[in-house]
């Protein structure tokens, strides 16, 4: 590739970030024809031809990648000290063509309209209507745990492999389809990620690959919370990139599901997120919610934390910043803790769906 070409492709980054964030100023716009016209075309064909695929090929691509880069580094050290300003500019245009292909294949669904205007719901509640919903999700939670075991305080032991769990997952969102058609996902493509390891390391339960269309879950994490990461990432892959809506959606597919243990995992799956809201607000009022959670429920989120804490290293907090970074330059302006943005998104569903 001549130099032309090169400074042409790395100065074209600049028009395409005015492009993206201009175009975010209309999220009908984007809805209408990129999140239900375009997109749905593009994932349709990935996932159509990698789906099938056993092992994933982002994966593996991403590895490839990461080994020509340091390749590249350490063979062209001393040129790159020659020329940093050429190095630079081959920088900038890795940049541009991968800004432009991750928006074309994904990421403008970060600017689409919120899934609570699906829902007819709004995105705000009082602390009045989390503590009454809380009250409510642990009634739900604790007859459903003390219906597996018989014993208010033993764990729930999820009884399936981890590709048992990816069919119930695929099967609950065919349950959807009648209630929630913005909900429908057709061929699947959900695995298990080679970097499974690494991505416990990093803090993370799973991630979706924007260029390939597929949904990685962490093949390390404890089914408990197995169920809800999976139809996590499936909303990622249907074109909902707000993680508080995919957290939303996690929860109501794996609570809608048939099965009892995914119905635990989702009751139990929300009741901490809103549970720790309240803890912002009111150390009282969550203890004493607190105390109303049977022992078992807490054995649960105790084995999930215990796994978390296992893991913790000096790297994690760099990489979730550099993932709170992300979030942020992608229109989630609260970055990591709009993960929490799901508790609304759970009071105000409920209000017209009573659990």
């Amino acid at each position: 590739m001549n130099s032309k070409i090169k400074n042409s492709i790395a100065i074209a980054l600049i028009p395409q970030i005015c492009i993206v964030k201009l175009l975010g100023y209309f999220p009908e716009f984007i809805e209408k024809y990129y999140s239900l016209s375009i997109y749905p075309i593009i994932s349709m064909f990935s996932r159509s031809i990698l789906g099938n695929i056993p092992f994933s090929i982002g994966d593996i691509t991403y590895g490839i990648l990461l080994f020509l880069m340091f390749r590249f580094l350490i063979l062209k050290r001393k040129n790159i000290k020659k020329n940093p300003k050429l190095f630079f500019r081959d920088i900038a245009m890795v940049c541009s063509i991968f800004y432009f292909f991750f928006h074309l294949l994904w990421g403008f669904n970060y600017y689409r309209e919120p899934i609570s205007k699906k829902l007819n719901i709004t995105e705000k509640h009082t602390k009045e209507e989390l503590i009454s919903f809380v009250n409510e999700l642990i009634i739900k939670t604790n007859t459903i745990q003390h219906s597996i075991t018989q014993d208010s305080t033993a764990i729930v032991v999820i009884p399936y492999t981890k590709k048992e769990i990816f069919n119930i997952t695929i099967s609950g969102y065919q349950q959807l389809k009648e209630t929630m058609p913005f909900l429908t996902y057709e061929k699947t493509s959900l695995k298990k990620s080679l970097f499974s390891t690494l991505l416990t390391y990093m803090g993370y339960g799973g991630y979706l690959n924007p260029f390939t269309n597929e949904a990685q879950v962490n093949g390390l994490i404890p089914n408990f919370r197995y169920s809800v990461v999976a139809g996590h990432e499936i909303g990622h892959q249907i074109g909902y990139s707000a993680e508080n809506e995919t957290n939303f959606i996690g929860y109501i597919v794996t609570s809608n599901n048939s099965d009892i243990y995914f119905k635990y995992s989702a009751y139990a799956y929300a009741l901490r997120y809103c549970l720790a809201s309240i803890k912002k607000q009111d150390e009282f009022a969550f203890e004493e919610l607190y105390c109303k959670v049977n022992q078992g429920v807490k054995e649960n989120y105790l084995e999930t934390s215990n796994f978390w804490k296992a893991h913790e290293n000096p790297l994690e907090p760099i990489f979730k910043s550099i993932f709170n970074t992300f979030l942020k330059a992608n229109n989630q302006e609260d970055g990591i803790k709009s993960y929490r943005g799901v508790v609304s998104l759970l009071v105000n569903y409920h209000k017209k769906h009573p659990l």
